[in-house]
């Protein structure tokens, strides 16, 4: 063979496509290496083309090696441990992918299968599983357990079923080290083995390396001990086995090596895909390795959080089962340049990866769910236990998996420089040989999109299109993905996981960490999509639901009627698919971008007088810019030029939006009295359009101020500002066709109708029709009727991850429709009946129709019912001539009744549907139930559906709705509700931020809000139905979520605007009106942010708290104390559920609820003092609330230590292998039970302290005051009291906590035995002889006298506890600079505070740094301490008076004392650079008392609480700070003012007051307030005098 005969070649003109490969010895005009086709490049030298050595028989030689597998020849001298301890990078141990294709016989990828299916089971698949049938999963998952079971290995397989057990037991590590050393040799473990030996061996090394790591004293603890095992220890094997027995630390190492692997590592697929046991083998459709086909086979904690995310990710890889030979197909009908074929197989390609993200929705977050509930909070647990061995191994990651690897080579991806790119390319080199292989032969040879772009194509352009939607897409694999991430990352997060893969929310960045691992998946999918998309300027949700999304040409082919409605309300519209390569399935939805009729485009065009410039080319701005490109790359061109005609034509004209009409009113300069009367309006959007305003406004606006606005003398760019580009509507498609590639799609499109806006039509009633809807389903007789074919209408499909028909074609499916409803359903039942000879599935239609003439399909339906293929039930709403389904002679038969609506009709069938809705485990059919139509038909259905359980399966309608929920849990109810969002009303009430936060819907029976966008919805009714699940919602829960919803692409997505309006409550109070004063404006943005905390710790700690109290569902007992089991100790998940309290309690001790009182409360009392000492002056004896000190001697109190003792005793019983849990079950249980109840009342109260706050903002503000100084210092001891209330009910917390023990003997089943444990355990540690102990726990708490406690502190205590807290709080460590390290940090990160709240406390922090180095100036003026100190004395000093009581040391002295920081701080610094100057501070003796005598007066209603009881309630923020009006003795600031003396001195640059307090940090006052800022108060008259300077002087006006 030459080189001319390479299919290839002749493409090339001669030339090898590929050329000359970087590191190939082969010269230019040869292939390179790895190329099949390589050896013929070289004639006479085969030793040259496969490097056999010299002196050797080739054919021999090349014989003996298809004989090994890649890795016995490529890593047969694996270098020893000190030779890869000395290497820098590790990577490099693995060979180059071009050595290692030549090895695997080359490209094309065909090649590489064949081979590893030749090769595979006779080396127990060495170089990984690779097979046309199975792709990348095992051909048979039960053969290497097998193996392994009959091997000396099966000690390590037995271990593994015991693990769950061991581990809740705490006999993880003994267990290990009991066994005895079996080596993994080729002579001890066969080949066959192997895959399972390295599973099971690696989970025990990691689940060993974790208990040692967590072992009941990583929380709360009193005298911690360690554990050692007595045994060898594998600490010679490498880093990644110190510390791990040697009994599995060696055999590790050597099973490792056989694989090809040259230090241990834990893959993902090692612990999902390759740990699972199928329940049927021929249940193949569409791939085995399906959820519901599967179990884990070796769990580790046996959780069900465990087993639903190891599934879910073994059927992400699974549903990919098929996509190596599809992708090895293309590659051939590349060499062969066989159009037709590669055609085929992209298709087929195509429908693969659109299946994948149903995977991805085996994960739900919905507790309905069963075995596929995934609680995000337990999913900390998990990211520890699967962190790397080492700093230098491979991570474990959900790029492993060879569906992102295998993709990203197959379309060509060339950049990868996000974090998870980075991450991809690096874990690439880690992966089985043979996967590498298949890889290198996809991505170096016979590039596939090379090949359809040459071609020309338009299928081929069309469907690899859709490929990369398929995959890249925010509606395909890689966004479904992102979306999930979030969902459940953003549940972890604020429940305890401490860091993220790449340490997502690091200090430097100011994204919360789902944030901003949701840009980084951003980011990576930026870099996916650039080779066919250009620069991509938008993050991927922001192209959702806009232009974007239609990337394909079509044609109106014909409007046909599908009832008898002469009016044609509803049509059927077809479209022409011909050469775009569109392919779609039952469920799909057609995007299409709409065009404004011609009588709306003439409208706007006469008024504006363009009718002479409509071919004029416009100057676009970045939006139609961005527009213009897309038209380009749809049309395969360069940049298309936009004109007038393409704005008016494919702009947003109609309805009126504020902020449309704002802009013809700034436009005008409030000169149109029309547009006036639409910005008057109380509902939006207005029905109109754009076209009607200005044809009513142009009569009535001075033609100077017309032809200004809209000026035709320029570029005309101010036409693109005024229109913006139109968006799509989805409508489902109609029809399902069975043609590789359909011709043409149907939609039935009802036209929405409306009458114009009395504004414009007056009194007449004008009727108009929806955008979109009228140009696809115009009125009939009117010359929008005229199908024009030079214009094209972009569209483009997306597929519903939560509207599709079941995978099990047997299952029963109901369809339930309204009206135009039925367009999907015809898809659904036209693709079942399509198949209906392979399956005996029942389908049922429920219909709800306004008359017999709008009955759509008649003819089609009587067909399939007279077949004996469906079953339809009709409910006529305004027409008494019915039709029956008799299911005797299969027909529809004529009866008279009374109209009725479709829930009537669900009553009815009740005993069918009943059984359809309800579960096969509750007894029923389990079917799938789809609605689809409107809000109000999707009520009315449920409406139906509620009372026909009710009155056929249950007692109430509680129960009624536990079935529901459970069907939509099991994704068995699918909706498709449409609705134009109704206008909504704008003059009701405003809700204030402390009445959204209250509404968290925690407790039973209460209510769930959210904000959006300034709009507030009650969604209690609707989280049950969530497709993403309901812990997504609540974690949102009484906060606004408007963020939130712009990452998800809700914002842009119809269907859930449309199901807002149904749940809207009213609009969010917006933030009051300061009138300028900053001040405020910051302390307003400064306590909201504190109160959104005090709710998402609220909301958060839920999850845990319910779960412990029992909420959550153990082995089927609903009794969380199991105070009636007989034995707890004999149940693994219960004895489990007391670490998860364990470590939920000690973050919740140990962080000393860091987020509510930690620094994010530290920067409200640091501002808030400020504040106060800044408005008495300099001097002034200023007392203020000792918050921080409450707080700090709370916890450090005997109640405090006496709680630690206990959580600790609970870490002793997980951690320990004793077992002496067992002697205090109930005891344990019943205090898990108690402490958490008391934290949700903490919380909740915390939570309406907040509120009190937020709502003293707008009390304040209504208030008639002397000045806004006097409103600052009014609120700022109002907000002081509220601080000092929720560090009172700290202290009440502990106290009552401390009442309660886990000693409980009346509660054991034992109770003797159980007394008689604890004497025995006192005796063994010595604390039986309490007398002769000294207390070692903790610090005695700090004194503090009654006197004192009333008197408050001063500012230079506050300062000095500030100061403490910055220099103790956590330096920002430096991010790890190798991706195993930063994946590696996620387990060695302390677990004290959840990564939520180290964010939050990370940012407060570097606030109140910036805050003190931004008012040194006024801070060293407001400090007392005598100048004549040096820094040294002064810092001695105030330790002494001053020092914040030391924290007990729980967990063992870790952290070092904050004494002992060297870090100088700004304070310090400040007092330093002033060594030897006097401080700024005299005043009179006189202005001082008064000072301190107003202070003192403001806080006289903050008498310090007794610890043991609650504190009072608070009081009305109005009328606490209207009785504080009349205490507080405020200078007034008026313009006019006595002359300053002769001999005082002071210029504008001397007075140094409030000009130097918190307005400082952003900005000065606006010049309208700047005559009160300049006046000379008392306090600036005695300032000015310590200035050598005069002051000028003043002298009142007379005029």
């Amino acid at each position: 063979m030459s080189m001319q005969s390479c299919p290839v070649s002749g493409v090339a003109g001669g030339q090898c496509p590929a050329g000359s490969v970087a590191g190939s010895r082969s010269s230019s005009r040869m292939g390179p290496r790895g190329c099949s086709f390589s050896g013929y490049t070289q004639p006479g030298d085969i030793h040259a083309a496969f490097d056999i050595p010299r002196g050797v028989d080739a054919e021999e030689w090349l014989r003996m090696r298809e004989r090994k597998s890649i890795n016995e020849v490529l890593y047969a001298n694996i270098p020893t441990v000190n030779e890869i301890s000395g290497m820098k990078n590790i990577d490099t141990l693995n060979v180059a992918e071009q050595d290692l294709l030549a090895v695997a016989l080359g490209a094309p990828a065909r090649q590489v299968m064949i081979r590893a299916e030749e090769i595979g089971p006779r080396t127990g698949w060495k170089d990984g599983y690779l097979s046309v049938e199975h792709g990348f999963c095992p051909p048979d998952y039960d053969e290497s357990p097998g193996a392994l079971a009959n091997s000396p290995g099966r000690i390590w397989s037995d271990l593994c079923e015991r693990t769950p057990g061991c581990v809740a037991r705490g006999r993880v590590r003994e267990s290990v080290a009991a066994l005895p050393i079996v080596e993994g040799t080729p002579e001890v473990i066969p080949d066959k083995a192997l895959w399972a030996a390295v599973v099971a061996l690696g989970m025990l090394c990691s689940i060993y390396r974790y208990e040692d790591n967590n072992d009941g004293n990583e929380g709360v603890t009193v005298n911690p001990t360690k554990w050692r095992p007595n045994c060898e220890m594998g600490d010679d094997l490498g880093e990644e086995l110190v510390g791990i027995p040697r009994s599995i630390a060696l055999p590790y190492w050597q099973v490792s090596r056989r694989l090809g692997r040259s230090i241990p590592h834990l893959t993902f697929f090692d612990q999902s895909s390759f740990n699972m046991k199928l329940r049927d083998k021929t249940a193949t459709y569409p791939y085995v390795g399906r959820f519901d086909n599967m179990d884990m086979r070796w769990p580790v904690f046996g959780e069900r959080t465990e087993i639903a995310f190891q599934k879910g990710c073994a059927d992400t890889s699974a549903s990919f089962q098929h996509g190596p030979d599809a992708i090895a197909a293309c590659q051939e009908h590349v060499m062969n340049r066989n159009v037709e074929g590669l055609l085929r197989e992209l298709i087929r390609l195509k429908e693969i990866l659109e299946r994948m993200p149903n995977a991805f929705h085996t994960i739900n977050t919905n507790p309905n769910s069963g075995e596929n509930y995934v609680p995000g909070h337990q999913w900390v647990r998990w990211g520890k236990f699967s962190a790397p061995l080492s700093k230098r191994c491979p991570a474990s990651s959900g790029l492993q998996f060879p569906p992102f690897l295998v993709m990203d080579a197959f379309l060509g991806r060339t950049k990868y420089d996000s974090f998870l790119g980075k991450e991809g390319l690096h874990l690439r080199a880690w992966l089985p040989s043979n996967l590498r292989a298949f890889i290198a032969a996809i991505e170096y040879h016979y590039r596939i999109p090379e090949f359809v772009k040459q071609s020309g194509d338009p299928r081929l352009m069309g469907v690899l299109d859709g490929i990369i939607e398929a995959y890249v897409g925010e509606r395909g694999f890689m966004g479904t993905h992102r979306y999930k991430v979030f969902g459940i990352l953003e549940i972890a997060s604020k429940t305890g996981r401490t860091e993220t893969n790449g340490l997502s929310g690091a200090p430097d960045s100011n994204d919360k960490p789902w944030e901003e691992t949701h840009k980084q998946f951003s980011e990576a999918m930026k870099e996916r999509l650039e080779p066919f998309r250009g620069k991509i300027t938008v993050e991927p949700h922001e192209m959702r639901g806009t232009f974007e999304e239609c990337r394909y040409k079509s044609r109106i082919l014909s409007r046909s009627y599908v009832d008898n409605d002469p009016n044609r309300s509803i049509a059927m519209v077809t479209m022409d698919l011909h050469n775009t390569g569109i392919t779609f399935q039952p469920g799909d939805r057609l995007a299409v971008m709409p065009l404004n009729s011609w009588a709306e485009c003439a409208k706007v065009a006469a008024a504006l007088g363009l009718g002479d410039y409509l071919e004029y080319r416009i100057t676009p701005n970045a939006q139609w810019q961005r527009f213009a490109q897309h038209l380009g790359a749809v049309s395969h061109t360069s940049t298309s030029h936009l004109t007038v005609k393409d704005i008016l034509r494919r702009g947003h004209l109609a309805p009126i939006t504020k902020e449309l009409a704002l802009k013809i009113h700034d436009m005008l300069r409030a000169s149109s009295n029309t547009v006036l009367q639409v910005l008057a309006t109380t509902e939006w959007p207005v029905k109109g359009s754009l076209g009607d305003l200005l044809q009513a406004a142009v009569g009535e606006t001075n033609p100077h101020i017309w032809d200004r606005a809209f000026d035709l003398t320029g570029d005309m760019s101010w036409l693109c500002d005024l229109i913006a580009v139109e968006v799509p509507r989805t409508y489902s498609i109609s029809n399902y066709s069975q043609e590789l590639l359909p011709s043409v799609v149907e939609l039935t499109i009802s036209r929405a109708e409306y009458n114009l806006c009395s504004t414009f039509a007056g009194e007449e009633k004008i009727p108009c029709a929806g955008v979109s809807s009228g140009f696809l389903n115009p009125f009939v007789g009117s010359s929008d009727e005229l199908i024009e074919d030079e214009e094209d209408v972009l569209i483009g499909v997306s597929r519903p991850l939560n509207f599709q028909l079941p995978i099990d074609r047997a299952a029963p499916i109901c369809l339930f429709a309204g009206g135009s409803g039925i367009a999907p359903m015809r898809s659904f039942w036209q693709a079942r009946l399509a198949s209906h000879s392979n399956a005996a599935g029942r389908d049922l239609l429920y219909l709800g129709v306004q008359s017999r003439e709008k009955f759509a399909y008649e003819e089609e339906l009587r067909d399939y019912v007279e077949a004996g293929l469906m079953e339809v039930h009709l409910a006529f709403s305004r027409d008494s001539r019915g039709l029956v389904y008799d299911r005797h002679s299969r027909e529809l038969v004529e009866r008279e009744m009374p109209p009725r609506y479709i829930d009537a009709l669900i009553v009815e069938q009740g005993a069918t549907i009943s059984e359809l809705v309800m579960s096969k485990k509750q007894g029923g059919l389990g079917g799938y139930l789809y609605v689809c139509g409107s809000v109000a038909v999707f009520d009315t259905v449920m409406k139906g559906i509620r009372q026909a359980l009710y009155n056929y399966c249950t007692s109430t309608m509680e129960a009624a709705d536990t079935i529901i929920n459970k069907a939509f849990a099991e994704r068995r109810f699918m909706l498709d509700v449409f609705m134009t969002p109704k206008p909504l009303p704008c003059n009701l009430p405003t809700i204030p931020l402390s009445q959204l936060a209250r509404h968290t819907g925690h407790r039973p029976d209460s209510r769930m809000w959210i904000g959006v966008h300034g709009s507030v919805y009650d969604v209690t009714d609707f989280c049950p139905m969530h497709p993403g699940g309901t812990l997504i919602i609540k974690s949102n829960a009484g906060v606004d979520c408007s963020k939130t919803f712009d990452n998800l692409a809700h914002t842009n997505n119809p269907e859930v605007n449309s199901l807002l309006t149904k749940y809207f409550v009213g609009q969010l109070t917006p933030k009051p009106d300061f009138h300028g004063v900053l001040e405020l404006g910051d302390l307003y943005d400064l306590w909201a942010a504190y109160l959104r905390t005090t709710v998402e710790t609220l909301v958060a700690h839920q999850f845990e708290m319910y779960d412990i109290m029992g909420a959550g569902d153990v082995d089927g007992a609903r009794d969380g104390y199991l105070r009636e089991s007989d034995d707890v100790w004999t149940r693994p998940k219960a004895v489990g559920m007391v670490r998860v309290f364990y470590d939920y309690q000690s973050r919740l001790l140990q962080g000393g609820f860091s987020a509510l009182f930690g620094p994010k409360l530290q920067e409200l009392v640091l501002k808030l003092s400020f504040t106060l000492a800044d408005s008495a002056g300099a001097g002034s004896d200023v007392r203020l609330p000792d918050v921080l000190g409450i707080i700090a001697r709370a916890k450090t109190s005997p109640d405090a230590a006496a709680t630690s003792q206990e959580v600790a005793l609970v870490g002793q019983f997980v951690g320990q292998s004793s077992g002496n849990i067992r002697f205090a079950e109930r005891g344990i249980f019943n205090y898990a039970a108690k402490s958490v109840e008391l934290d949700i009342e903490l919380l909740e109260d915390i939570r309406e302290e907040a509120c009190h706050g937020m709502d003293a903002f707008d009390s304040v503000m209504a208030m008639e005051a002397e000045d806004d100084d006097q409103r600052l210092m009014v609120l700022a001891t109002f907000l002081m009291q509220a601080l000092e209330r929720m560090a009172r009910r700290l202290e009440v917390f502990y106290a009552k906590l401390a009442k309660h023990s886990v000693y409980n003997p009346v509660l054991e089943r034992n109770p003797a035995r159980t007394r008689w444990n604890l004497v025995r355990q006192r005796i063994r540690d010595g604390s039986f002889f309490v007398l002769t102990q000294e207390t070692v726990l903790g610090a005695a708490p700090a004194y503090v006298s009654a006197q004192q406690q009333k008197l408050g502190v001063d500012f230079d205590n506050v300062m000095n506890r500030i100061q403490a807290s910055i220099r103790g709080a956590p330096k920002a460590s430096p991010t790890p600079q190798t991706l195993n390290a930063m994946h590696l940090a996620r387990a060695s990160t302390s677990p004290e505070t959840s990564a939520m709240a180290t964010h939050e406390n990370k940012t407060a922090v570097k606030a109140m740094s910036s805050f003190i180095d931004a008012n040194m100036r006024s801070i060293r003026r407001l400090s007392k301490l005598p100048s004549s100190l040096t820094f040294e004395q002064i810092q001695a000093a105030m330790e002494q008076q001053h020092r914040p009581p030391t924290p007990p040391s729980m967990t063992s002295t870790r952290s070092p004392p904050l004494r002992n920081t060297s870090r100088a701080t700004s304070l310090e610094r400040m007092m330093a650079s002033y060594n030897g100057r006097p401080l700024n501070s005299r005043t009179s003796q006189a202005s001082g008392s008064a000072a301190g005598h107003m202070m003192h007066s403001a806080f006289g209603i903050m008498a310090p609480h007794p610890i043991r009881s609650p504190p009072t309630p608070p009081l009305d923020g109005a009328t606490a700070m209207t009785a504080m009006m009349g205490k507080l003795n405020v200078r007034s600031r008026g313009r006019s003012v006595p002359p300053s003396p002769a001999g005082s001195a002071g210029s504008t640059g001397t007075r140094v007051g409030r000009s130097m307090s918190v307005r400082s940090v952003s900005q000065s006052r606006p010049p309208a307030h700047a005559p009160r800022l300049s006046t000379t108060s008392l306090r600036s008259f005695r300032l000015g005098s310590q200035g050598g300077d005069r002051m000028p002087v003043r002298v009142a006006p007379t005029f």
